[in-house]
């Protein structure tokens, strides 16, 4: 006799299997995804190409979003979720033929265009899956509760990857000074496609709720892209496109920036960048709150008061130790808090039934803004020419003013749609702090060090 569980019994299982899915799928990102621009660079690769891995990414990962949004009508979430995850895998085991190839100094002068081209592979790829996980993320978890679980899972998985980030700097530095670092890449991408594989065996095993869709809830690009002007939602994605075009004209340089730029090794560079993102992690517990009490839109004017600033001090000073207590940690508090009401303003603004486009339109328009701001930054890097302050210096100041013009522009055309508390200011910071926030910390470090305790996530 098969045993026949609640809607709520699953669900909540589901969520549990989704932040081990999450630790696995952490771990792998942080031992390979975010090797891959070092990775170039150690393949010799100019720092246009490494700039246009950036734009690679950022434009077929949203456009194959619209076959992965119609493949919805025809085949499960969970279905295509899982095909195009285990697909992605093979992804590593390409960069390891890669960096064998350089070792042994075979087609050399090729492999940065073959880099491009398995990297694209990858996206291509991984955009198919994407709106159908998060359409069926949104299925999963209770709408009033939405920024503290995804706030909760995210702190528990950004730890495990934070120590995966530490392990395989050290490794891959150790590697380095054998001489032997393209052996060091290959052990590492080797453990990114084991890790991929668990998250997999997790992703398998989470519930996905039925969801119909019919034709009457399919709407063209085209007709996205009429409507946009009018809606808060369209609103929305033209302000997030131009933000990822201004961002992405000095973050896809930062690589190059730390390690070419001011010499870092790689244990330095990952410090810097990924480092900060621990400390990070407890914001997302006050964020979470935050946006469920007073909504998104007023996490998005808080954190979009700081962007542009973020920009300008990356270049302020050279110190590692200011890198990563100053640009790097504003950074990375900032960026939670953004992405957070990013995804939940979505969520809010979408029906269950549209997301799936909504999103691959959304993605779309913001890769847009990726794949030019890199260009631009690939085309700047390799053709500005300044003899009173250095290339790259200014191109991270051009994308300070650009962020300044497209958050005062877009920003107060938005608007929240769901129905929060009053916002008082300071004084609601300080309240959310002191009764919400602090009691919670001790919690947060023993869901994260108990084995097992964070299954008992709601």
């Amino acid at each position: 006799m098969v045993k026949k569980y609640s809607e709520n019994f699953l669900k909540k299982s589901a969520r549990r299997n989704s932040i081990s899915e999450g630790i696995f799928a952490s771990i792998k990102t942080h031992l390979g995804d975010n090797f891959v621009q070092p990775f170039a660079i150690a393949l010799n690769a100019s720092s246009s190409v490494v700039a246009l891995l950036t734009s690679v990414a950022g434009l077929l990962w949203p456009f194959s979003q619209i076959y992965g949004s119609k493949l919805m009508q025809k085949q499960s979430r969970k279905k295509i979720t899982l095909a195009m995850s285990f697909l992605r895998s093979f992804f590593w085991l390409s960069l390891i033929v890669l960096a064998m190839l350089s070792y042994k100094n075979k087609i050399s002068w090729l492999l940065p265009a073959l880099l491009l081209v398995f990297y694209g592979i990858y996206n291509l790829v991984a955009g198919i899956a994407y709106p159908s996980w998060f359409s069926w993320m949104g299925d999963i978890i209770d709408e009033n509760h939405r920024g503290r679980w995804f706030s909760k899972r995210d702190l528990i998985i950004g730890f495990s990857g934070a120590a995966a980030l530490i392990f395989a700097s050290l490794f891959l530095d150790f590697f380095k000074n054998k001489g032997f670092v393209l052996i060091g890449f290959s052990i590492l991408f080797f453990l990114a496609f084991v890790f991929r594989i668990l998250s997999c065996y997790f992703l398998n095993k989470q519930y996905e709720p039925k969801l119909k869709i019919k034709d009457t809830n399919y709407f063209s690009f085209a007709q996205f892209l009429k409507r946009a002007p009018k809606t808060n939602f369209g609103k929305f994605t033209l302000f997030r496109a131009m933000m990822a075009f201004a961002t992405t004209i000095s973050t896809a340089l930062l690589a190059v920036y730390l390690l070419r730029h001011l010499e870092f090794n790689y244990l330095t560079y990952m410090i810097i960048v990924f480092g900060a993102s621990v400390f990070s992690f407890f914001a997302l517990e006050l964020w979470g709150k935050f946006a469920d009490k007073y909504g998104n839109y007023k996490i998005l004017i808080i954190t979009t008061f700081f962007i542009p600033i973020i920009s300008l001090l990356w270049i302020l000073h050279p110190s590692p130790i200011y890198l990563f207590f100053v640009p790097s940690l504003l950074n990375h508090v900032v960026a939670v808090g953004f992405n957070l009401a990013t995804n939940n303003f979505i969520y809010d603004n979408v029906s269950k039934q549209k997301r799936g486009g909504a999103i691959s339109y959304y993605n779309i328009l913001q890769g847009i803004g990726v794949f030019f701001g890199s260009v631009l930054a690939a085309f700047l890097i390799k053709y500005l020419n300044t003899k009173i302050i250095s290339p790259i210096i200014l191109i991270f100041l051009i994308s300070t003013f650009v962020r300044m013009f497209v958050i005062a522009y877009w920003v107060p055309k938005l608007r929240e749609v769901r129905k929060t508390q009053k916002f008082k200011g300071m004084s609601s910071v300080g309240k959310l702090i002191k009764k919400d926030f602090k009691p919670t910390i001790i919690q947060e470090i023993h869901q994260i060090t108990s084995i097992g305790k964070y299954l008992h996530l709601k």
